[in-house]
């Protein structure tokens, strides 16, 4: 959140972030807001409370401050197939993983446990399904010897704070659209269904 509020401050930055929303009141992300000089709210989300209740005040709220595009940032509840389709393709998600590796938690013991050579994270337009959606742009980091969880997740989060300004740029400059379930980029190759972040920037 601090790394997209951060890259739209900058004058060229193609999206404004107007609304900062928790459903829990003591969110750390909502006092960075503040300071930042964004809007804040929260839609409680209390033990209990039912899920089309807290979906519809979520709806009222988001519309109150005519947002265009939703981007998920530590938001660790699941969103009803319906409200996800009202916000198809409006409605944005990182992921610490390169999908579709590693769905859900612990991403980052799960990638060390499999031996895998490179993991890193994803940015995805969001479907119902946990974790599923066109995959907008990619980011990925080298697993080291020695690497713990800790180590590799502090190297992901890193990558994750250059990749999701800038796949918000490319949605919020309609670069980005979906095209049969995958994210074609206008100006890329036409071959490419995504984009991928090198450590110089992001490539075709």
């Amino acid at each position: 959140m601090a790394a997209l509020i951060a890259a739209a401050g900058a004058a060229d930055y193609p999206a404004e972030v107007v609304l900062v929303v928790a459903s829990n009141g003591e969110a750390q992300g909502l006092k960075r807001a503040a300071a930042a000089g964004v809007a804040t709210a929260v839609v409680d989300a209390a033990a209990g409370a039912d899920k089309p209740a807290f979906e519809a005040a979520l709806e009222r709220t988001l519309a109150e401050a005519t947002i265009d595009i939703v981007c998920l940032a530590g938001f660790m509840r699941l969103l009803s197939a319906d409200f996800v389709e009202a916000w198809r393709d409006r409605l944005i998600n990182i992921h610490p993983s390169l999908l579709p590796a590693f769905r859900g938690l612990d991403t980052h013991a799960r990638a060390l446990a499999a031996g895998v050579r490179l993991h890193g994270c994803t940015v995805h337009f969001v479907r119902a399904a946990v974790d599923e959606g066109p995959i907008i742009a990619q980011a990925a980091v080298p697993v080291l010897a020695g690497d713990t969880a800790e180590t590799l997740a502090e190297r992901v989060l890193c990558a994750e704070h250059r990749l999701y300004p800038a796949a918000l740029a490319l949605v919020a400059a309609g670069r980005a659209r979906v095209v049969d379930e995958r994210v074609v980029i206008a100006g890329a190759a036409t071959t490419a269904t995504g984009m991928l972040m090198s450590p110089t920037g992001l490539v075709p």
